[in-house]
């Protein structure tokens, strides 16, 4: 069977780069050359299904920037993102992370209790419902967090992982008590707050980025930030401050809860509601155009060239790039890797430890656990 997603294969112990390994491809530049630009957009929803709604909408901001008035961009991007990245958040958090974070002799009823409450979440059982953020508070507060969200997200504010902790020992349900359960096979990760991922700060920095992505079609799937590798995620946003604090990686499950009950509260520019996720385009250069728009596993980024238009013809791509989080974060050098390489593989708890740093980095593709490395050699894995 073809191996169109790509997946990831971990070594713990190993040192980097070989602790990390990914067979994700370059499909949108590999797709787009002569592709009709109308087409675009949707076909990228569906090659990266799980953040669809995301590529869609930065592509169409992409080609916008790159041909203005071929696609218009609609004023309820904020709307849509704050939408999407909240029902992402949710399926991850309720259908992942039993799966990666139970004790196996808990994790079946973990998730039977996750699937049920998130069948009885607004965004879910009501997907037309224009306006469900009200009842989205209500369900939070009912079904996962057993208090006030705004309260919640205070206490994560002012304290953090502590504030964690706190809440994780003294609520009832199946996620507070999925993630005490955890909290003893956390992993730092001492380098990643250095690493954290802004360019979208300045229009130099995008710049630098478009650059870079249209000189290689490998930047892509290795990118590098100011000759760093570098990391994002819900705890990297442009309207923060500075980055989320402490790095480990159950900390980081923390903050893409914290983000979930930010999403859920009333319109805040640059904290809440449709405020909280930053998104734009520019153009860089004739029928050039990126776009980045900040979704569920961090910062994402398009970029496209269009083919100058004959008469009677569709545009058509010249050129396309697609530099997802997943690419940041499991970099064969980057913070993932790192934290990898750190974990002794005769460890007790190891694969408990592994599957906590896969929950907080979260990448869009399945890994597997591989055998040892042998003097820091490779080791060949056959593959069904």
């Amino acid at each position: 069977m073809t191996d169109l997603a790509g997946h990831l294969q971990l070594r713990p112990g190993a040192s980097v780069p070989h602790s990390l390994h990914s067979t994700r491809r370059a499909w949108a530049a590999q797709l787009a050359p002569g592709r009709s630009v109308e087409t675009w957009p949707a076909l990228l929803a569906g090659l990266f299904s799980l953040c669809g709604h995301a590529h869609r909408t930065a592509s169409q901001l992409a080609i916008s920037a790159a041909a203005p008035g071929l696609l218009p961009v609609t004023d309820a991007v904020p709307a849509i993102l704050q939408r999407e990245t909240a029902l992402e958040h949710l399926r991850r958090i309720a259908l992942d992370w039993p799966r990666l974070l139970a004790d196996p002799a808990a994790a079946q009823a973990a998730a039977a209790q996750a699937a049920e409450s998130l069948r009885r979440c607004p965004l879910i059982a009501a997907p037309q419902e224009v306006a469900p953020w009200p009842r989205l508070r209500q369900w939070l507060q009912d079904e996962w967090l057993k208090m006030n969200p705004a309260t919640w997200l205070r206490a994560w504010q002012a304290c953090g992982a502590d504030w964690l902790d706190d809440w994780s020992r003294r609520h009832n349900g199946w996620l507070p008590a999925l993630l005490q359960a955890t909290r003893q096979g956390d992993t730092a990760l001492p380098q990643a707050h250095t690493q954290a991922l802004r360019p979208h700060e300045g229009e130099a920095g995008l710049r630098a980025l478009a650059e870079a992505l249209a000189a290689s079609d490998h930047f892509a799937l290795q990118p590098r930030w100011q000759g760093c590798t570098a990391c994002t995620g819900a705890w990297n946003r442009l309207h923060d401050a500075e980055p989320a604090q402490p790095w480990t990686a159950w900390a980081l499950l923390g903050s893409r809860l914290a983000e979930l009950v930010r999403l859920c509260l009333p319109d805040a520019p640059g904290e809440t509601g449709a405020g909280r996720l930053a998104w734009g385009a520019l153009a860089t250069g004739p029928r050039q155009g990126l776009a980045w728009v900040e979704m569920a596993r961090g910062l994402l980024i398009h970029q496209v060239a269009l083919d100058e238009k004959l008469p009677g013809q569709p545009y058509r791509l010249r050129s396309a790039q697609v530099l997802a989080p997943t690419e940041w974060n499991f970099h064969p050098e980057g913070v993932a890797a790192q934290a990898l390489a750190a974990l002794p593989p005769d460890m007790p708890g190891l694969a408990a430890r592994v599957r906590l740093l896969m929950a907080a980095l979260d990448p869009c593709v399945p890994f597997e656990i591989a055998a040892p490395l042998v003097h820091d050699a490779p080791l060949e894995v056959n593959h069904a």
